[in-house]
């Protein structure tokens, strides 16, 4: 066993059980990834349709896996045994080593869920927060326990990509940064450790600024919305452009992204696009209501 091997598995010896709060596509998909990683997981929704939802679409992809012969079928079968839904969270929360929140990226509803996930769960177990935009100090003063509070922020879809990055606030115990890094690797991932927050972390940050520069040439009249995805997989060699990716992760995530981050800075340069706000308010969020910058109506 490696150096890193041994940290690993002490770092993670205690997480016996790990919750995920979201029965969404991002919380669905980081349940399933603990369960195949061989971690007891519950994915907790305050609805039983999204449960349901959830359970059928994440069946049919890891069965569509072993189609392929991307996992095998004991893995598979194994890690469904592993993976339960539940919405009842509190009885769930007070058995549970680390809590994922992945819910709606909304700092007052984080807040009000981080304040109930403190109550009830057991004093050791980590409260982490998979928000790609709202850093954990917003977050964690609401509980008892800020120093067992990060971000663990995962990509979407979740059961593919292989970036995690793990983002501490000021009061976060080096104990919690090691457990949740240790907790990443654990599930297959590669991890970016922060060592300080910032708003959209580093990936994002990257990203944004090549959807900034986008959505200027698009607004400007410089070049279409296709011309400038072409670009991107042509000459940047990005699997998909950027107006390809907003319709993907959908258009209402991207807008309140940069409304959760004009919250934080108060920097007019956060707000989202004008464009972006226009499809926000028509109800055209992408892939998930047929149209987005592209149309999925076929």
């Amino acid at each position: 066993m490696t150096t890193t091997d041994a940290r690993t598995d002490s770092a993670t010896q205690r997480i016996r059980h790990v919750t995920v709060i979201g029965a969404g596509t991002m919380g669905s998909q980081i349940a399933m990834v603990s369960a195949l990683a061989g971690f007891d997981t519950t994915l907790v929704d305050i609805a039983q349709l999204p449960l349901d939802r959830a359970r059928t679409q994440l069946w049919e992809r890891v069965d569509r896996d072993v189609a392929k012969g991307r996992r095998t079928a004991p893995d598979v079968a194994a890690a469904k045994q592993r993976l339960t839904f539940s919405t009842d969270r509190d009885t769930v929360v007070s058995g549970t080593d680390v809590a994922i929140e992945a819910a709606i990226e909304d700092l007052a509803i984080k807040r009000e869920l981080f304040a109930s996930l403190d109550a009830v769960a057991p004093t050791h177990t980590l409260l982490v927060t998979n928000s790609s935009n709202i850093v954990s100090s917003q977050i964690a003063d609401a509980t008892r326990r800020p120093e067992k509070v990060c971000n663990m922020h995962f990509f979407n879809p979740a059961l593919v990509m292989e970036c995690v990055e793990v983002v501490p606030h000021e009061r976060t115990s080096p104990e919690t940064v090691e457990a949740i890094t240790a907790l990443a690797q654990a599930f297959g991932k590669t991890v970016v450790r922060l060592k300080q927050e910032i708003p959209g972390f580093v990936a994002n940050r990257l990203l944004n600024a090549i959807r900034r520069e986008a959505l200027a040439l698009q607004e400007q009249g410089i070049a279409e919305v296709e011309d400038i995805d072409r670009a991107a997989r042509t000459a940047l060699r990005h699997p998909m452009g950027p107006f390809e990716l907003m319709d993907l992760v959908g258009i209402d995530v991207v807008y309140l992204i940069r409304m959760a981050e004009y919250e934080q800075t108060g920097d007019p340069e956060s707000l989202p696009a004008p464009s972006v706000k226009e499809l926000y308010e028509a109800g055209q969020y992408g892939r998930k209501s047929g149209q987005g910058w592209y149309s999925y109506t076929s």
